[in-house]
């Protein structure tokens, strides 16, 4: 299998009987130094476990307005790469979704569930009991994971390659990448080169605990890594932390829809990074000369400063603050948190 190259020419590579993975890539990169050769590493959702109690009021928490995708202009185009999508759902059904296919996935089909909790808080439909953060806005939607002889949901390197060269093909902006995995140098350049061609990739900060590694694609540079907090501004327990953290938004104790119909309550870091992938694609939808830098430094620079003061392991630049993201002054270009710290930026 390999990808189509628009982004970056990858090829899996599958060793001969008795050569080790290890000495297979030592040959790979003696044929040719300046390749990226790299182990096919698996990725996956960044969905906690189920919690009880009740829903905290999420949007409040970052002042987000119902009206705010008609207030910023024309709806938006985000992009989704995630598993399946329950389409039929009731806050889905009608929506302006499209799940972009032919990726020849690896195993059986994936399970819908975090999928369509994802697609309905981007884009689940007003008055529905999960209604999303821009109902007017259109999704194109990649189902790039599978269940290879397991119970659990993932996706592979070169899968998520392809899937990024989708929507790079269809010129999408936002992409919301709600995974995390290992780190990967093929993936790497292939984001590097998605970057370069303008597109905004928001991920996933993970769920692996604070003493953690840091987690993939939200480490790269450029990626909008997003965190969790609850109703009470505190972190997810199990959230990932550490120097690649950008912004926090909602992602504990969240009513999500059910792909089986109705909603249930889930906790994550996936959970989060719609909230913020809203955010940045009704800012490129609102303005046309809003570079990618500049729109992630709006962002970092539209936020309530949680922790430590300024920028910190646990909550980045902090709380989203979404009520002035569209405010007249948005023409005025922002001071960028970024180009203070050292802080990679998007090309």
């Amino acid at each position: 299998m390999q990808t189509k190259g628009t982004l970056a020419s990858v090829v899996r590579l599958v060793p001969p009987r008795g050569l080790s993975l290890d000495e297979a890539q030592r040959r790979v990169r003696m044929v040719d130094a300046g390749a990226a050769a790299d182990f096919d590493h698996y990725y996956y959702t960044d969905e906690g476990s189920a919690c009880s109690g009740p829903s905290c009021e999420a949007i409040s928490l970052i002042g987000w307005s119902g009206s705010a995708s008609e207030q910023c202009g024309p709806a938006p185009t985000i992009g989704l790469i995630d598993t399946g999508i329950n389409r039929e759902h009731e806050a889905l059904k009608g929506q302006a979704i499209e799940v972009l296919s032919g990726l020849e996935l690896r195993g059986s089909p994936s399970q819908q569930d975090h999928g369509t909790a994802i697609a309905a808080i981007l884009v689940g439909r007003s008055g529905s009991s999960t209604p999303g953060l821009v109902p007017g806005a259109r999704l194109l939607a990649v189902d790039a994971f599978y269940r290879d002889g397991g119970t659990t949901d993932r996706t592979d390197v070169i899968t998520l390659v392809r899937a990024l060269e989708t929507l790079a093909e269809r010129n999408v902006r936002v992409v919301n990448m709600s995974l995390s995995g290992s780190p990967n140098e093929v993936l790497k350049r292939a984001i590097a080169s998605a970057q370069a061609k303008g597109m905004v990739i928001v991920a996933a900060a993970g769920n692996n605990g604070a003493g953690a590694e840091p987690s993939y694609p939200a480490a790269y540079p450029g990626v909008i890594a997003v965190t969790a907090v609850d109703k009470k501004l505190a972190i997810y327990s199990r959230a990932t932390q550490g120097e690649y953290i950008d912004l926090a938004a909602p992602g504990v104790d969240l009513w999500v829809a059910s792909a089986g119909g109705g909603s249930s309550v889930k906790s994550g870091t996936s959970y989060a990074v719609p909230f913020i992938s809203a955010a940045a694609a009704i800012l490129s939808a609102s303005s046309g000369t809003l570079n990618a830098t500049d729109l992630q430094a709006t962002l970092e620079s539209s936020t309530l400063d949680l922790g430590a003061p300024g920028r910190d392991k646990t909550y980045g630049y902090g709380l989203l603050q979404a009520s002035s993201l569209c405010s007249p002054d948005q023409s005025e270009t922002p001071v960028a948190h970024s180009s203070t710290d050292g802080k990679s930026e998007l090309p």
